[in-house]
Protein backbone atom coordinates (compact mmCIF):
# COMPACT_ATOMS: atom_id res chain seq x y z
CA UNK A 1 0.00 0.00 0.00
CA UNK A 2 1.47 3.33 -1.06
CA UNK A 3 2.35 5.79 1.71
CA UNK A 4 1.63 9.44 0.95
CA UNK A 5 4.10 12.17 1.86
CA UNK A 6 1.48 14.90 2.27
CA UNK A 7 -2.19 15.42 3.07
CA UNK A 8 -3.38 15.84 -0.50
CA UNK A 9 -7.01 16.20 0.54
CA UNK A 10 -6.06 19.31 2.51
CA UNK A 11 -3.90 20.59 -0.35
CA UNK A 12 -6.75 20.18 -2.84
CA UNK A 13 -9.20 21.87 -0.47
CA UNK A 14 -6.88 24.86 -0.14
CA UNK A 15 -6.40 25.14 -3.89
CA UNK A 16 -10.11 24.82 -4.68
CA UNK A 17 -11.14 27.25 -1.94
CA UNK A 18 -8.46 29.90 -2.32
CA UNK A 19 -8.14 29.92 -6.12
CA UNK A 20 -11.80 29.20 -6.85
CA UNK A 21 -10.81 26.45 -9.27
CA UNK A 22 -13.58 25.10 -11.50
CA UNK A 23 -11.84 21.73 -11.92
CA UNK A 24 -10.08 19.42 -9.51
CA UNK A 25 -6.30 19.51 -9.79
CA UNK A 26 -5.15 16.24 -11.36
CA UNK A 27 -2.58 13.89 -9.89
CA UNK A 28 -0.66 12.19 -12.71
CA UNK A 29 1.30 9.03 -11.86
CA UNK A 30 3.48 7.09 -14.30
CA UNK A 31 3.83 3.42 -13.36
CA UNK A 32 6.98 1.64 -14.48
CA UNK A 33 7.05 -1.08 -11.82
CA UNK A 34 4.85 -4.19 -11.95
CA UNK A 35 4.63 -4.48 -8.15
CA UNK A 36 3.47 -0.85 -7.93
CA UNK A 37 0.80 -1.52 -10.53
CA UNK A 38 -0.46 -4.61 -8.70
CA UNK A 39 -0.51 -2.69 -5.41
CA UNK A 40 -2.71 -0.05 -7.01
CA UNK A 41 -5.13 -2.56 -8.53
CA UNK A 42 -5.47 -4.48 -5.29
CA UNK A 43 -5.68 -1.60 -2.83
CA UNK A 44 -7.11 1.44 -4.58
CA UNK A 45 -10.69 1.73 -3.22
CA UNK A 46 -12.21 2.61 -6.59
CA UNK A 47 -10.89 3.19 -10.08
CA UNK A 48 -12.11 3.19 -13.67
CA UNK A 49 -10.65 2.05 -16.99
CA UNK A 50 -11.54 3.38 -20.47
CA UNK A 51 -14.15 1.35 -22.34
CA UNK A 52 -12.59 2.34 -25.67
CA UNK A 53 -9.25 3.90 -26.64
CA UNK A 54 -9.29 7.65 -26.15
CA UNK A 55 -6.89 10.54 -25.68
CA UNK A 56 -4.82 11.26 -22.58
CA UNK A 57 -6.62 14.56 -22.08
CA UNK A 58 -9.91 12.67 -22.23
CA UNK A 59 -8.69 10.41 -19.42
CA UNK A 60 -8.15 13.59 -17.44
CA UNK A 61 -11.74 14.73 -17.99
CA UNK A 62 -12.92 11.97 -15.64
CA UNK A 63 -10.46 13.07 -12.95
CA UNK A 64 -10.97 16.82 -13.07
CA UNK A 65 -14.70 16.94 -13.87
CA UNK A 66 -16.15 13.76 -12.36
CA UNK A 67 -13.72 13.12 -9.54
CA UNK A 68 -12.85 9.65 -10.87
CA UNK A 69 -9.55 7.80 -10.72
CA UNK A 70 -8.58 6.36 -14.12
CA UNK A 71 -6.06 3.64 -14.89
CA UNK A 72 -4.92 3.63 -18.50
CA UNK A 73 -2.84 1.03 -20.34
CA UNK A 74 -1.12 1.39 -23.73
CA UNK A 75 -4.04 -0.26 -25.51
CA UNK A 76 -6.39 2.32 -23.95
CA UNK A 77 -4.52 5.26 -25.46
CA UNK A 78 -5.96 6.32 -28.80
CA UNK A 79 -3.95 9.49 -29.41
CA UNK A 80 -0.79 8.94 -31.47
CA UNK A 81 0.87 12.07 -30.06
CA UNK A 82 0.25 10.88 -26.50
CA UNK A 83 1.51 7.40 -27.30
CA UNK A 84 4.73 8.93 -28.62
CA UNK A 85 5.15 11.16 -25.55
CA UNK A 86 4.54 8.23 -23.22
CA UNK A 87 7.00 5.97 -25.04
CA UNK A 88 4.25 3.69 -26.28
CA UNK A 89 5.17 4.09 -29.96
CA UNK A 90 8.18 5.21 -31.94
CA UNK A 91 8.67 7.76 -34.67
CA UNK A 92 6.76 6.85 -37.83
CA UNK A 93 5.21 8.43 -40.91
CA UNK A 94 1.88 8.95 -39.15
CA UNK A 95 3.58 10.97 -36.40
CA UNK A 96 5.35 13.14 -38.95
CA UNK A 97 2.16 13.59 -40.97
CA UNK A 98 0.27 14.80 -37.90
CA UNK A 99 2.80 17.63 -37.53
CA UNK A 100 3.33 18.40 -41.23
CA UNK A 101 0.42 20.87 -41.35
CA UNK A 102 2.27 23.07 -38.86
CA UNK A 103 5.78 22.96 -40.30
CA UNK A 104 7.56 24.28 -43.39
CA UNK A 105 9.01 20.91 -44.40
CA UNK A 106 9.04 17.21 -43.48
CA UNK A 107 12.56 17.67 -42.14
CA UNK A 108 11.40 20.40 -39.79
CA UNK A 109 8.47 18.25 -38.66
CA UNK A 110 10.85 15.43 -37.74
CA UNK A 111 13.19 17.75 -35.81
CA UNK A 112 10.27 19.28 -33.94
CA UNK A 113 8.80 15.90 -32.97
CA UNK A 114 12.18 14.61 -31.80
CA UNK A 115 12.68 17.73 -29.68
CA UNK A 116 9.70 16.86 -27.46
CA UNK A 117 10.03 15.51 -23.95
CA UNK A 118 9.42 11.76 -24.04
CA UNK A 119 9.42 8.84 -21.62
CA UNK A 120 11.79 5.94 -22.36
CA UNK A 121 10.28 3.82 -25.10
CA UNK A 122 8.53 0.64 -23.96
CA UNK A 123 9.15 1.17 -20.23
CA UNK A 124 5.86 2.68 -19.03
CA UNK A 125 3.30 0.08 -17.91
CA UNK A 126 0.34 2.35 -17.18
CA UNK A 127 -0.78 5.83 -16.17
CA UNK A 128 -3.09 6.78 -13.31
CA UNK A 129 -4.88 10.14 -13.30
CA UNK A 130 -6.98 11.11 -10.30
CA UNK A 131 -8.30 14.10 -8.39
CA UNK A 132 -5.41 15.24 -6.21
CA UNK A 133 -7.44 14.63 -3.05
CA UNK A 134 -7.96 10.97 -3.98
CA UNK A 135 -4.49 10.17 -5.26
CA UNK A 136 -3.23 6.71 -4.37
CA UNK A 137 0.38 7.76 -4.96
CA UNK A 138 2.52 10.79 -4.39
CA UNK A 139 1.90 12.43 -7.78
CA UNK A 140 4.59 12.68 -10.42
CA UNK A 141 2.94 15.87 -11.63
CA UNK A 142 -0.11 17.94 -10.71
CA UNK A 143 -2.03 19.27 -13.69
CA UNK A 144 -4.39 22.27 -13.47
CA UNK A 145 -6.93 23.37 -16.06
CA UNK A 146 -7.51 26.96 -15.00
CA UNK A 147 -8.02 30.54 -16.16
CA UNK A 148 -5.40 33.21 -16.75
CA UNK A 149 -5.40 34.78 -13.29
CA UNK A 150 -5.47 31.42 -11.46
CA UNK A 151 -2.46 30.39 -13.58
CA UNK A 152 -0.70 33.61 -12.62
CA UNK A 153 -1.25 32.99 -8.90
CA UNK A 154 0.10 29.45 -9.22
CA UNK A 155 3.12 30.70 -11.16
CA UNK A 156 3.93 33.46 -8.66
CA UNK A 157 3.65 31.16 -5.65
CA UNK A 158 5.71 28.46 -7.40
CA UNK A 159 8.46 30.91 -8.32
CA UNK A 160 8.67 32.20 -4.75
CA UNK A 161 8.52 28.76 -3.14
CA UNK A 162 11.15 27.24 -5.45
CA UNK A 163 13.25 30.40 -5.74
CA UNK A 164 13.17 30.22 -9.55
CA UNK A 165 12.73 33.31 -11.73
CA UNK A 166 11.87 33.85 -14.48
CA UNK A 167 9.82 30.75 -15.12
CA UNK A 168 10.27 29.31 -18.59
CA UNK A 169 7.61 27.27 -20.37
CA UNK A 170 7.77 24.39 -22.83
CA UNK A 171 5.18 24.77 -25.59
CA UNK A 172 5.04 22.18 -28.36
CA UNK A 173 3.10 21.50 -31.52
CA UNK A 174 0.53 19.00 -30.25
CA UNK A 175 0.96 17.09 -26.96
CA UNK A 176 0.05 19.93 -24.58
CA UNK A 177 -1.53 17.78 -21.86
CA UNK A 178 0.33 14.53 -22.44
CA UNK A 179 3.71 15.93 -23.42
CA UNK A 180 3.40 18.86 -21.04
CA UNK A 181 3.16 16.50 -18.08
CA UNK A 182 6.06 14.39 -19.33
CA UNK A 183 8.21 17.53 -19.59
CA UNK A 184 7.49 18.59 -16.01
CA UNK A 185 8.06 15.05 -14.76
CA UNK A 186 11.41 14.62 -16.49
CA UNK A 187 12.77 18.14 -16.01
CA UNK A 188 11.23 18.82 -12.57
CA UNK A 189 10.05 22.20 -13.82
CA UNK A 190 6.87 24.27 -13.77
CA UNK A 191 5.08 24.44 -17.11
CA UNK A 192 2.36 26.73 -18.43
CA UNK A 193 1.00 26.21 -21.92
CA UNK A 194 -2.13 26.63 -24.03
CA UNK A 195 -4.27 23.77 -25.25
CA UNK A 196 -2.99 22.10 -28.41
CA UNK A 197 -5.28 21.59 -31.39
CA UNK A 198 -6.17 18.11 -30.14
CA UNK A 199 -6.77 18.88 -26.49
CA UNK A 200 -8.80 22.02 -27.25
CA UNK A 201 -11.77 19.92 -28.36
CA UNK A 202 -10.95 16.36 -27.25
CA UNK A 203 -9.85 17.59 -23.83
CA UNK A 204 -12.86 19.87 -23.40
CA UNK A 205 -11.06 23.20 -23.06
CA UNK A 206 -13.52 25.32 -25.03
CA UNK A 207 -13.63 27.81 -22.16
CA UNK A 208 -10.07 28.75 -22.97
CA UNK A 209 -8.50 26.98 -19.99
CA UNK A 210 -4.74 27.21 -19.57
CA UNK A 211 -2.59 24.20 -18.64
CA UNK A 212 -0.48 24.65 -15.51
CA UNK A 213 1.68 21.67 -14.59
CA UNK A 214 3.73 21.43 -11.40
CA UNK A 215 6.12 18.59 -10.47
CA UNK A 216 4.54 16.50 -7.73
CA UNK A 217 7.31 17.14 -5.20
CA UNK A 218 6.82 20.91 -5.60
CA UNK A 219 3.07 21.11 -4.99
CA UNK A 220 3.18 21.16 -1.18
CA UNK A 221 5.77 24.00 -0.99
CA UNK A 222 3.76 25.97 -3.58
CA UNK A 223 0.56 25.67 -1.56
CA UNK A 224 2.40 26.48 1.65
CA UNK A 225 3.64 29.67 0.00
CA UNK A 226 0.04 30.53 -0.90
CA UNK A 227 -0.99 30.08 2.73
CA UNK A 228 1.95 32.11 4.03
CA UNK A 229 1.13 34.90 1.62
CA UNK A 230 -2.51 34.80 2.71
CA UNK A 231 -1.43 35.23 6.33
CA UNK A 232 0.71 38.22 5.37
CA UNK A 233 -1.71 39.95 2.99
CA UNK A 234 -5.01 38.95 4.55
CA UNK A 235 -6.19 36.97 1.52
CA UNK A 236 -4.90 34.78 -1.30
CA UNK A 237 -5.62 37.47 -3.90
CA UNK A 238 -2.59 39.11 -5.49
CA UNK A 239 -4.65 41.43 -7.67
CA UNK A 240 -6.50 42.99 -4.70
CA UNK A 241 -4.91 41.95 -1.39
CA UNK A 242 -7.51 41.65 1.33
CA UNK A 243 -10.28 40.56 -1.06
CA UNK A 244 -11.24 36.94 -1.39
CA UNK A 245 -9.82 35.54 -4.59
CA UNK A 246 -10.32 36.54 -7.32
CA UNK A 247 -11.49 39.79 -5.73
CA UNK A 248 -13.30 42.48 -7.64
CA UNK A 249 -12.72 42.21 -11.37
CA UNK A 250 -12.45 45.97 -11.91
CA UNK A 251 -9.73 48.43 -12.85
CA UNK A 252 -7.24 49.00 -10.03
CA UNK A 253 -8.12 51.99 -7.83
CA UNK A 254 -11.20 52.77 -9.93
CA UNK A 255 -12.94 55.73 -8.22
CA UNK A 256 -16.36 54.77 -9.57
CA UNK A 257 -16.86 51.13 -8.54
CA UNK A 258 -16.90 51.52 -4.78
CA UNK A 259 -19.38 50.18 -2.25
CA UNK A 260 -19.99 51.58 1.23
CA UNK A 261 -20.92 49.27 4.08
CA UNK A 262 -24.06 50.32 5.92
CA UNK A 263 -24.79 49.79 9.58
Amino acid sequence: MATLSHDYKAIQHTLMDELRLMHYPISVKYIFDEAELEDFKENCPEFYTPVKPMTFCQWEIAARMKGQTVLGYPEDQGCANARFSLGWKGMDEAELKSHAKYTVSPEQAERFVLSKARLPEGKLLAVVVAPLADTFFDPDTVHFYCDNMQAYHLAVDYAAAQDVHPLKTNITMNSSACGGNVYSFLEKKFNLLPACSGSYNAGKTERGEINVIIPGEHIAPTVQRLLDRKNNLGSSSITRPGDNFPGADVCKNCPLIIFKKQK
